[in-house]
């Protein structure tokens, strides 16, 4: 992706705004749980193992059960990962497994279509956090972004993010069903709101996941925010792969295996 091209979409995106850009900077989403948002540094995964706390270990399958949520926050919790990412209304099951463990619980919001009412998902965002949940994975309003509704989408994650202090929020932006000058625009947008993260996927669509995208989106919000990869990351060659590309959070659901296998391929 040229420079010229970033430019271009960042011009169409202040004049759609027109002067409406949030006011709170990247920083104002995790000033009550410092997070990391960097690149992961060259070196620092050396076997499947290392990977432990770049994870977010996820259940978010229709017919997941209250018992499921604890088992996978338990494993989370012995296994070290970063977070469990629960739907909203399994947070306070997965809150009560990692208490006093530095393993928190996620909530994804307005999940998986990002069609949800602003008022809906900032409500949501509220129980969640009430509930215990310390990061917040929301969806964009991918029709909006698609639509070129950019002060609505901008508007839709401030919302979440003011809803989610002090705690950092994720934007999931649905690479899959995106155009690379949507991509550009999600991140920007993403990042003006006071997000935390930009995320690839939903795991729940077409695709998830790519190197590629993972690039991109690095190249766009630079080591201010975040880049989570999530979505068909099943391998531990699938999340160095991710890591090398510039994500310093993989969401998957085979966290076990990952950190149990061994690399296939050379690093």
């Amino acid at each position: 992706m040229a420079e010229a091209d970033i430019k271009r979409v960042c011009e169409e995106l202040a004049a759609s705004v027109k002067g409406g850009k949030h006011e709170c900077c990247c920083r104002c989403a995790h000033a009550g749980r410092a997070v990391p948002t960097a690149r992961v540094p060259a070196g620092a995964v050396k076997t499947p193992a290392d990977l432990a706390p770049y994870i977010d270990h996820t259940i978010l399958k229709a017919d997941a059960t209250v018992d499921d949520v604890r088992r996978v926050a338990r494993e989370a919790r012995e296994n070290g990962f970063a977070t469990v990412c629960v739907n909203s209304c399994m947070v306070r099951a997965a809150a009560e497994v990692l208490a006093g463990c530095p393993t928190v619980p996620i909530a994804v919001v307005g999940f998986p279509l990002g069609a949800a009412l602003t008022s809906s998902k900032a409500f949501e965002s509220r129980e969640s956090v009430a509930a215990g949940a310390k990061e917040i994975d929301m969806v964009i309003a991918v029709g909006a972004l698609k639509a070129r509704d950019y002060a609505y989408v901008l508007a839709d994650i401030a919302a979440v993010v003011e809803a989610s202090k002090p705690y950092p929020v994720k934007v999931i932006i649905e690479t899959c069903l995106l155009s690379q000058d949507e991509k550009i625009a999600a991140c920007v947008l993403s990042k003006a709101a006071g997000a935390t993260f930009v995320k690839t996927s939903t795991g729940f669509s077409t695709h998830g996941a790519t190197a590629e995208d993972i690039a991109l989106m690095r190249k766009i919000v630079g080591d201010e925010v975040g880049v989570k990869a999530s979505g068909g990351v099943r391998t531990a060659d699938d999340a160095l792969r991710m890591i090398n590309a510039g994500a310093n959070r993989i969401g998957a659901s085979a966290s076990v295996a990952i950190i149990k296998s061994e690399f296939a391929s050379a690093k």
